[in-house]
């Protein structure tokens, strides 16, 4: 059985239990950081953060059914036992280590300044057709995150599909060293956290510091249309993916039924077989060969890959397309960077009827931030997109990219509630509209608002 208690996380820390003797050996099932989400059996995480004090709702996950709670004060009055450490952030790291170690499953890594979450769940849907898969949540997706996911496997799954995201030098290594990837996927090295990371080498090496902590024998699948991702020499075995002809894994006669399907087929060394994933968006058919990859090297049949593709869901806030009874509504505005704009600006100009992109600022770019956006608006005109709506600082200068091809139409809007108030008038009815920023530009709010013109 695989199973924590308060007494092994104690061992695993190097901290103090703090409670009754005969709850060391209760079992722990998973663990939260949120007292209104814990579930009987749960580790409580006590996280001090900028405005809250997890410490503060201790006693609320006690009466919630917690088993035990990491804390780094002494919970005053405390309902049930917990385990006083220093830090709980590297402590709950430590416990997601352990308890990764004691299972013998595949595990799937990947990473990438785009495309992470959507190979994360195209993996996630192949292997479903043979395995019992676990698979991160959402994009919970860094230092916290990835520990809960680990800590949320059971003796029921059989392989494990963890996505894994960074924003700094050393952030990788803290999540390789949990993970220990048996495949490691690379989806894109693009313009993301410059700030912090530089320029694309910076990115590479950052991306690339989970190889240290991979086995030899270890696996890495690489986007072989990625220069630097095709170049880079991983020291183990290598299968590339992609849609060039080089690629170990491609997907070629690609076809898009509107926002419905995606139609390609996969070709390898061991032959083709057609796919169709009911989701919308070009780029699936760029990121699926990843997950045919994974399917091969773990035994699947092609049937079987193909069967579990077509259980393929987008995660909200990422490319997933409605129909709203007036407009096609685009959500796509969980995030951006300069390669993710791109691609969904491709899907939006293969779509019939008007083209409609409403674009704000992608963060944390750096110095190359202004050149950057500016390359968005001509890259818009070359899609053919018909109206682009600009919002945000730096999206002046998408507004400017666009208007210096000559093509479309473009309006620029200092103000998020002057470009709301514009929408019924400028959103036609039959309009392919795609709403696409960084999370912190929160256009989301936009959404309920075009849901109903």
């Amino acid at each position: 059985m695989k199973y924590l208690t308060p007494n092994i996380i104690a061992t695993v820390t190097g901290g103090k239990y703090v409670g009754d003797n005969r709850a060391r050996s209760v079992r722990i099932s998973g663990a939260s950081r949120d007292n209104r989400d814990i579930n009987p059996g749960n580790l409580f995480l006590c996280i001090k953060g900028a405005r809250v004090d997890g410490h503060s709702f201790a006693n609320s996950a006690f009466e919630s059914g917690a088993a035990c709670c990491l804390a780094e004060q002494i919970i005053p009055d405390a309902k049930g036992p917990y385990v006083l450490v220093d830090s709980t952030l590297e402590s709950i790291r430590q416990i997601g280590a352990y308890y990764r170690s004691l299972f013998d499953i595949p595990f799937i890594g990947l990473t990438g300044s785009v495309g992470k979450t959507t190979a994360k769940e195209l993996v996630a849907a192949a292997l479903s057709a043979k395995f019992c898969v676990l698979k991160t949540h959402e994009n919970l997706n860094n230092e916290l995150g990835v520990p809960l996911t680990l800590l949320s496997l059971d003796e029921h799954h059989e392989a494990a599909v963890i996505e894994m995201g960074i924003s700094d030098f050393g952030d990788m290594s803290i999540l390789a060293e949990m993970v220990r990837p048996d495949i490691f996927i690379m989806t894109k090295i693009g313009y993301a956290h410059l700030k912090e990371l530089g320029d694309l080498n910076g990115v590479l090496k950052a991306k690339t510091e989970a190889f240290a902590y991979m086995k030899p024998d270890s696996v890495a699948i690489m986007n072989g249309d990625d220069d630097l991702l095709r170049t880079f020499d991983t020291q183990r075995k290598t299968i590339t993916f992609g849609l060039g002809a080089h690629n170990d894994f491609r997907a070629v006669n690609i076809h898009t039924d509107g926002t419905d399907c995606v139609d390609f087929d996969i070709q390898s060394a061991e032959g083709s077989f057609s796919v169709r994933i009911p989701s919308y968006g070009s780029h699936l058919a760029a990121l699926a060969p990843a997950a045919a990859a994974v399917g091969k090297l773990l035994g699947l049949e092609d049937s079987e890959i193909r069967r579990g593709l077509m259980s393929y869901a987008p995660v909200g806030g990422r490319a997933n397309a409605t129909f709203t009874g007036s407009i096609t509504l685009i959500d796509d505005c969980y995030n951006a960077n300069p390669n993710s704009v791109k691609a969904a600006l491709t899907s939006l100009g293969a779509l019939n009827g008007r083209r409609v992109a409403i674009l704000g600022d992608m963060l944390n770019l750096g110095a190359e931030s202004d050149a950057l956006h500016r390359e968005i608006g001509v890259f818009a005109a070359a899609c053919h997109i018909d109206y682009v709506l600009c919002c945000g600082d730096e999206a002046k200068f998408i507004y400017d990219g666009f208007q210096s091809a000559g093509v479309g139409e473009a309006l620029y809007f200092s103000a998020k509630a002057d470009m709301v108030a514009a929408f019924p008038e400028l959103i036609k009815k039959g309009d392919a509209v795609l709403v696409k920023a960084s999370n912190g530009m929160k256009f989301a709010e936009f959404l309920p608002v075009l849901r109903n013109l």
